[in-house]
């Protein structure tokens, strides 16, 4: 008798705000099947002592700062231990790539010069990140503040004006600076809700943000498509602590 295949576990998807979606994320693990497990901290959902029942966990960005001395705040930067240990794949975006690098010790802060990051920015693949697939060369940001390497981090793929964009922390934990979930319709919401921030020092116009989805957007399409795919397929220690210290990267490929 052949064996039933099993259906695809659902994906942690942790939020910042009341109305915040997964985006372009999350119709990608839709297609793949995974249901995705909708928790919001901030809103008082508690987050699981285990990740053996999920596929893997995002923590994706929001408007507050992981310096801040908030309740849930704390409480989410020291749940990453949860995955970290487990080796259960991990991705942060934007704030849940600097809560990640604040959980391994590293500093998250603005630029001296108060220089932000909003609109589309180059980004360069660096030796170590050349291996995982196609980086778009331009990417959409919005923040301002960027974080420092951890201590035993790989360096993916750096920036102009904030060097540390993506980051590997062990087999399966990731950090990106930029957004790859960002549909059309979240990008007229963030840029008519958001509009003060244009005036900050170093952010784009919103027209160049316009411009710069229907020039760029296609890269990081074909990006999230890759790094899914090789997102949920990293081998776990299925719910153990993990047999290999996780501060150790190993090398990635798409094959």
């Amino acid at each position: 008798m052949s064996a039933v295949p099993q259906s695809p576990k659902p994906v942690l998807i942790v939020l910042h705000q009341e109305h915040s979606t997964p985006g372009r994320v999350g119709h990608r693990l839709a297609e793949r099947g995974h249901p995705l497990d909708i928790r919001r901290p901030r809103f008082g959902d508690p987050l699981p002592d285990t990740l053996a029942d999920h596929a893997g966990a995002i923590v994706f960005g929001g408007p507050m700062s992981s310096n801040d001395d908030e309740d849930y705040i704390r409480r989410e930067i020291d749940w990453m231990s949860v995955p970290l240990a487990e080796q259960a794949p991990l991705l942060g975006i934007c704030l849940g790539a600097q809560m990640l690098a604040r959980h391994l010790g590293a500093r998250v802060g603005p630029r001296p010069d108060g220089l932000v990051e909003i609109g589309y920015y180059p980004l360069r693949a660096t030796e170590a990140g050349q291996g995982l697939c196609a980086w778009p060369e331009i990417v959409y940001q919005w923040h301002g503040e960027g974080f420092d390497l951890p201590a035993g981090a790989a360096l993916l793929a750096e920036g102009q004006l904030y060097q540390n964009q993506a980051f590997q922390y062990g087999p399966s934990a990731f950090g990106f600076q930029f957004h790859i979930e960002l549909t059309l319709a979240m990008m007229h919401r963030w840029t008519t809700t958001g509009e003060e921030r244009f005036k900050l020092p170093g952010a784009q116009p919103r027209a160049q943000h316009m411009e710069g989805r229907a020039v760029y957007d296609g890269q990081t399409s074909r990006f999230l498509d890759g790094f899914l795919d090789f997102w949920l397929r990293l081998p776990r220690a299925n719910g153990e602590p993990a047999e290999v210290d996780p501060g150790t990267p190993e090398p990635i490929g798409l094959g």
